[in-house]
């Protein structure tokens, strides 16, 4: 069993390998120094986890995604379990998405912990030179407020340029829906949630992550942190 299991890891270490070369050749891009490594496990989302605890360092985990169903959603996916799990950022990239050049980040906040939260999101535009549209949506019995309340403090802060988009409430749409719709509108490249993994079990059952809800319709990729509450 043990030489079974080595011969295994071997031959999908070598297809991984044989994979990345291809990117880079299809890239026209130099290869460059990566290390792999093939995890044994019954599942990839609890494998990972496991591996991250025994090996801090990331800074990110990768993953691709597709459309889930219901049975799926409930007692979740490989990406959807990473999302509500992980203790490092997960990026989430649709199956079908087409690499394209990163201009725009859209940053869709609660507006808990604003601040904190959006000097995570300018930290990882910086280096891309993204323009970053900040969207709040608003709730039934929200207080409406002016928009300079939150960009001036950033223009202040951060002393990075960003957009502002204050959605008034919609008593017919769902939050997803109008999310959706709010990418169709903007086209970001990326968009950007946090994600509360402190809900209890059955809060995950009955009312499901808003943030890992969307990354099973959306074709544009999405960039999830853990919510400091």
């Amino acid at each position: 069993m043990d030489k079974y299991v080595t011969e295994e890891l071997d031959d999908a270490e070598a297809k991984l390998k044989n994979f990345i070369a291809d990117i880079y050749e299809q890239l026209n891009i130099v290869s460059k120094k990566i290390a792999t490594i093939v995890i044994e496990g019954l599942s990839a989302d609890v494998s990972i986890g496991y591996y991250l605890d025994q090996n801090p360092g990331f800074d990110c985990i990768c993953i691709a995604t597709r459309g889930a169903g219901k049975f799926k959603k409930i007692f979740g996916t490989n990406t959807g379990n990473l999302i509500t799990n992980a203790s490092i950022p997960v990026l989430a990239i649709p199956a079908e998405y087409k690499a394209e050049k990163i201009t725009t980040l859209m940053y869709a906040t609660d507006m808990k912990n604003f601040k904190g939260e959006a000097a995570k999101v300018i930290e990882f535009a910086k280096p891309l030179k993204a323009k970053i549209e900040m969207v709040h949506f608003a709730w039934p019995n929200e207080i409406l407020f002016d928009e300079d309340f939150v960009t001036l403090p950033f223009k202040k802060q951060f002393k990075y340029g960003l957009e502002f988009s204050y959605e008034k409430n919609d008593a017919v749409h769902s939050l997803i829906n109008r999310l959706e719709s709010k990418i169709r509108e903007t086209k970001p490249s990326i968009v950007v949630m946090f994600t509360n993994q402190q809900r209890s079990f059955f809060q995950k059952l009955f009312l499901s992550s808003k943030s890992e809800e969307l990354s099973f319709k959306t074709k544009v990729p999405m960039l999830f942190f853990n919510k400091e509450v």
